[in-house]
């Protein structure tokens, strides 16, 4: 096995970059016992496939990957060879470190508007059981960044980290696009709302809800209208309430928390909303034990 690789703690190529912390190029020419045993991701772990076929076992689940065929892996995920073995071929791998582990943040070094950074966390979590994309433009970029990591003209540092970025929003609209050929609306629809049921607290937009759906504000507004007969602020304020509705059913917080933990600016805001579309103040609801 050759390796082409730059790691952080040896190369002097990464020393302006802290959070790259491996890149470069694996070439295997052998077959050998125990080459590629189970590791896991530090951070986010990109692995592109330019030559042969490999057997891997990711988080235990086994897949085929093929030249131009791009694995995404993140903190805390497993990655090893079928049999432990690491098949003939060759493949670039790139890793990156997170500001957060939980939220797989990207850090300060990303051009990328936090707006931008939560919807790649987003796409990349909500796909961790999918890591495989087809991505073969990605090949070009990996390495042209290489060749701006062994150069040092200048602008250098601000075309490294722009590239990283670049392969990350490519990665995840691959995946969005990915998942939606394998579902038809009503499912897309569905996966969203799962997706915001998990975070109500995150103050949603429709531009990131559009992005989660791998479609464009106007017609990721025109299809939720016709699916649901509400707009896309509409149709998520009715799952902050039905959330609500539960929780104060359950009867294990108080009004505000649960405001808060809904997506609501304040308890206030809640109680308008909630009697708006219920007839009944929080507390009047839970009071009468509507649901009992």
């Amino acid at each position: 096995m050759t390796q082409t690789i730059f790691r952080h703690d040896l190369s002097p190529e990464l020393a302006a970059f802290p959070h790259l912390l491996e890149i470069g190029l694996i070439k295997n020419s052998t077959i050998t016992l125990n080459s590629f045993l189970k590791e896991c991701s530090e951070g986010i772990g990109l692995r592109l496939v330019t030559e042969g076929k490999f057997d891997w076992l990711i988080d235990g689940k086994a897949y085929t990957v093929y030249p131009g065929d791009l694995v995404l892996l993140l903190p805390g995920q497993f990655i090893g060879g079928d049999n432990d073995i690491l098949n003939i071929g060759s493949f670039y791998s790139i890793k990156i470190a997170v500001q957060d582990q939980c939220r797989v943040l990207l850090g300060k070094w990303s051009m990328l508007s936090h707006k931008e950074k939560v919807s790649v966390n987003q796409i990349l979590t909500h796909n961790r059981q999918t890591p495989v994309v087809n991505l073969k433009d990605a090949q070009n970029l990996i390495h042209t960044l290489i060749n701006e990591l062994k150069n040092e003209d200048v602008g250098r540092q601000s075309m490294v980290n722009h590239l990283l970025d670049q392969l990350l929003i490519y990665a995840c609209r691959q995946l969005v696009r990915q998942s939606n050929l394998r579902r038809d609306f009503p499912q897309t629809f569905f996966s969203l709302e799962q997706i915001l049921r998990k975070d109500l607290a995150h103050q949603w937009t429709v531009e990131e809800m559009a992005v989660l759906t791998g479609m464009g504000t106007t017609v990721f507004t025109e299809k939720v209208k016709s699916f649901s007969g509400f707009s896309p602020i509409n149709y998520l304020i009715n799952i902050r309430i039905s959330e609500a509705i539960k929780m104060l059913k359950r009867g294990e917080a108080n009004v505000t928390t649960i405001a808060h933990a809904t997506g609501f600016y304040s308890s206030q805001h809640f109680a308008t909303t909630f009697k708006k579309l219920t007839g009944y103040t929080p507390s009047e609801y839970r009071k009468n034990n509507l649901f009992k």
